[in-house]
Protein backbone atom coordinates (compact mmCIF):
# COMPACT_ATOMS: atom_id res chain seq x y z
CA UNK A 1 0.00 0.00 0.00
CA UNK A 2 1.53 3.45 -0.76
CA UNK A 3 0.50 6.33 1.70
CA UNK A 4 -1.02 9.46 1.06
CA UNK A 5 0.61 12.19 2.67
CA UNK A 6 -2.32 15.65 3.18
CA UNK A 7 -1.20 18.84 4.58
CA UNK A 8 -2.61 22.28 4.58
CA UNK A 9 -0.45 25.51 3.06
CA UNK A 10 -0.44 28.69 5.14
CA UNK A 11 -2.43 30.19 2.15
CA UNK A 12 -5.08 27.59 2.81
CA UNK A 13 -4.32 24.91 -0.31
CA UNK A 14 -4.37 21.39 0.33
CA UNK A 15 -1.16 19.74 -0.70
CA UNK A 16 -0.94 15.70 -1.31
CA UNK A 17 2.30 13.79 -1.70
CA UNK A 18 3.21 10.32 -2.01
CA UNK A 19 6.65 9.94 -0.40
CA UNK A 20 7.11 6.72 -1.85
CA UNK A 21 6.79 8.03 -5.45
CA UNK A 22 8.98 11.16 -5.75
CA UNK A 23 7.45 13.62 -7.90
CA UNK A 24 3.60 12.99 -6.75
CA UNK A 25 3.12 15.93 -5.35
CA UNK A 26 -0.42 18.02 -5.94
CA UNK A 27 -2.60 21.15 -4.89
CA UNK A 28 -6.03 21.16 -4.00
CA UNK A 29 -8.69 23.13 -2.66
CA UNK A 30 -9.71 20.81 -0.65
CA UNK A 31 -8.54 17.69 1.39
CA UNK A 32 -10.60 15.40 -0.30
CA UNK A 33 -9.76 16.74 -3.56
CA UNK A 34 -5.77 16.55 -3.06
CA UNK A 35 -6.38 12.97 -2.00
CA UNK A 36 -7.76 12.22 -5.31
CA UNK A 37 -5.54 14.44 -7.43
CA UNK A 38 -2.46 12.39 -5.56
CA UNK A 39 -4.35 9.36 -5.98
CA UNK A 40 -4.86 9.68 -9.72
CA UNK A 41 -1.09 10.89 -10.24
CA UNK A 42 0.52 8.06 -8.49
CA UNK A 43 -1.69 5.51 -10.63
CA UNK A 44 -0.24 7.74 -13.68
CA UNK A 45 3.39 7.26 -12.66
CA UNK A 46 2.99 3.68 -11.03
CA UNK A 47 1.68 2.79 -15.32
CA UNK A 48 4.07 4.91 -16.85
CA UNK A 49 7.10 3.10 -14.80
CA UNK A 50 5.57 -0.32 -15.59
CA UNK A 51 5.30 0.01 -18.84
CA UNK A 52 9.24 1.31 -19.62
CA UNK A 53 10.40 -1.29 -17.01
CA UNK A 54 11.09 1.14 -14.31
CA UNK A 55 10.79 0.06 -10.73
CA UNK A 56 8.09 0.90 -8.81
CA UNK A 57 7.59 0.71 -5.00
CA UNK A 58 6.04 -2.87 -4.72
CA UNK A 59 5.62 -5.57 -6.55
CA UNK A 60 3.45 -5.82 -9.27
CA UNK A 61 2.16 -9.28 -9.07
CA UNK A 62 0.96 -7.53 -5.80
CA UNK A 63 -1.74 -5.96 -7.47
CA UNK A 64 -3.14 -9.16 -9.85
CA UNK A 65 -4.00 -12.60 -9.57
CA UNK A 66 -4.57 -14.90 -12.39
CA UNK A 67 -7.78 -16.27 -13.52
Amino acid sequence: MLKIEIDREDDGRWIGEVPDLPGVMVYGASEAEARIKAAALALRVIADRLEHGDPVPFEPSDLFVEA
